[in-house]
């Protein structure tokens, strides 16, 4: 009972919020993250009232099943982004854009967290600082999705945009094993060949590849079915089989194998969509049936972000820091690939702005830094949740606004489904009057 009354809860101030939301501007992913804030164990769970918000980090992160299943469902959702005639317009220039942005920003954040190092190494060890620096490569492919869908963005820079995010996973990946074990050479003193080269190579090949099987067995089963709804169903089923798939881990030889359940999903999609002659209405019939998935995934992250990060004014200095210097390693990084291949106008001035938003990837990286490299890991921790409760604040309102700047959300918005239904009944109403 009190499992369904927090997630009610949770879902129903989200709800509620993103009304607030749509009167100020800001779109429905800021609204929420900050119910989750509400909800979560600082404000509205610090009462101590079990079912009346969440009262521990610990019992967010016992939701985790309803947000690596959101996840793979935002995956699989960008995966569908990648059909082939649209490729053939934008492939070479989102390659590009997307490798160019995400070193650009990871040397960017080194060259300035290595400089704040040498002024305050008590607070920022040098193994932390680089390890940062990949860190910042990493962007939120859940949050720029939400806010394209929620205003039907359409035009070169969402063509465009799409693509760039999920590839930036793929090469934020390789970053940050590279810097990671770097890292951990700084700190024990020596090198581990394996874990800087070959691992981050075969979590990325073995995920596309994986992706690329399930894809063509969805597309195969698929068949077997002609009704909408249990098309539906078989979709449900192989994006939660994909997930469960991709959390799986062992060693072959002394080679750790994992997978990335981002760019295993965002496979699958890809695969479908290209194959299947009746993937686009199915995929917005799986549109349908997330939205509620998707606005508790949102709030699970606001309630996951962890406020008492602002108590240490070392961490918010380095925290600031590191969120001027990605900010302006993306902007760039993006503006001079995107000048390079010769973008229109709009992609060139815009597209860093919307690249700025980071959540999953970025923690599952600090994650895995804080669990590795004791207290330089638990510092990559700290700033890194910092710089996402900033970046997923505002992450998603700079989205909007560059889109818009860029001419592609229409400024009459959206007619609710209350108002279509009214005319439908009106023009019903006339029609039968002359008849």
């Amino acid at each position: 009972m009190q499992t369904l009354l927090s997630l009610s809860i949770a879902l129903f101030v989200g709800l509620m919020l993103s009304r607030l939301a749509k009167l100020v501007k800001l779109p429905a992913v800021t609204a929420y993250l900050v119910a989750g804030i509400l909800v979560g164990p600082y404000l509205l769970g610090a009462l101590g009232i079990e079912g009346l918000g969440f009262t521990s980090m610990d019992q967010v992160k016992s939701f985790s099943m309803l947000s690596n299943v959101a996840l793979g469902f935002i995956a699989f959702s960008i995966g569908n982004e990648f059909r082939l005639a649209q490729l053939k317009k934008t492939g070479k220039q989102a390659t590009v854009i997307g490798i160019i942005q995400a070193v650009f920003a990871t040397l960017v954040v080194d060259a300035a967290l290595i400089g704040l190092h040498f002024i305050m190494p008590d607070k920022l060890p040098l193994p932390a600082a680089i390890v940062l620096g990949a860190v910042a490569s990493a962007t939120a492919p859940a949050a720029t999705l939400m806010v394209v869908r929620q205003y039907k963005a359409k035009g070169p820079l969402t063509d465009i945009l799409l693509p760039i995010v999920a590839l930036d996973d793929a090469v934020g990946l390789v970053l940050f094993a590279i810097s990671f074990g770097v890292a951990k050479a700084l700190i024990h003193g020596k090198v581990d060949v394996l874990s800087i080269v070959l691992e981050p190579i075969l979590e990325v090949v073995l995920s596309l590849l994986l992706g690329l099987v399930m894809g063509l067995l969805f597309t195969f089963f698929e068949k077997f079915f002609h009704s909408r709804s249990k098309r539906l169903s078989m979709s449900v089923t192989f994006v939660f089989l994909t997930v469960a798939l991709s959390m799986l881990e062992f060693e072959i030889g002394g080679v750790h194998i994992a997978f990335s359940s981002l760019l295993v999903c965002m496979m699958l999609g890809t695969v479908f969509c290209n194959c299947c002659d009746f993937s686009e209405e199915l995929m917005d019939r799986v549109d349908r049936w997330t939205a509620p998935l998707f606005i508790l995934f949102f709030v699970l992250s606001g309630a996951e972000l962890e406020l008492s990060v602002f108590a240490d004014i070392a961490i918010v200095i380095v925290g600031v820091v590191y969120i001027i210097a990605r900010s302006l390693g993306k902007y760039f990084g993006a503006f001079t690939s995107s000048k390079a291949v010769k973008c229109e106008p709009n992609i060139v001035k815009y597209l860093g702005i919307t690249l700025l938003p980071q959540a999953g990837v970025a923690l599952g990286m600090a994650i895995k830094a804080k669990e590795s490299l004791g207290a330089e890991g638990a510092i990559i921790a700290n700033i890194t949740l910092f710089a996402v409760l900033v970046y997923e604040l505002i992450g998603p309102m700079l989205t909007k606004i560059s889109l818009q700047k860029a001419g592609e959300i229409s400024p009459e918005g959206k007619v609710s489904a209350r108002e279509e239904h009214k005319k439908l009944l009106e023009k019903g109403a006339h029609h039968a009057k002359h008849q």
